[in-house]
């Protein structure tokens, strides 16, 4: 086994896995980060999606990626947040707050994922149209779709302060 170093939310962790381990169980079962959630294991569902940041602590360009399909060591080096690591101690993110005010969640299973995909697009696009918010193709078995739809154009406004 090799040493893998990467930062999670914030927190500079070293684990000796195999490097083909999937990042999902490195999060979930060696650092109890257990809100990224395993759901289809092939990168369809994305409830497994975390970001990849430029630094550690930083929302700043933020790409969503599947660490169901990503193994641990091309997460080496890497700054990743989790939803867990989305809000600030008793500060919900503006894409948290949105996804309570239009009432997105009914299982939650998927939640996160979508969450963490709506930062990243948002990041990248402060303004998204239907057509850019339908890009975000996370599955929902509760089927919530028009409600994260609103929940984004929500948080939009709040991030751009309107």
């Amino acid at each position: 086994m090799t040493h893998y170093s990467f930062n999670v939310n914030g927190t500079d962790y070293t684990v000796d896995v195999p490097g083909d381990l999937r990042f999902l169980w490195v999060l979930r079962d060696v650092l109890g980060l257990t809100g990224t959630k395993y759901g289809c294991g092939m990168h369809e569902c994305r409830a497994c999606t975390a970001l990849a940041v430029d630094e550690p602590g930083s929302t700043l360009n933020p790409i969503p990626f599947a660490t169901c399909s990503t193994p641990v060591s091309d997460v080496a080096g890497r700054n990743v947040i989790t939803i867990e690591g989305l809000a600030h101690g008793d500060q919900l993110s503006p894409v948290h707050q949105a996804w309570l005010e239009v009432d997105v969640p009914q299982c939650g299973y998927c939640q996160g994922g979508q969450i963490l995909c709506a930062t990243g697009l948002l990041a990248a696009n402060p303004n998204p149209t239907d057509a850019d918010i339908d890009q975000i193709l996370n599955i929902c078995r509760c089927g919530t779709y028009y409600r994260i739809r609103e929940a984004i154009k929500l948080a939009a406004k709040k991030i751009n302060g309107a």
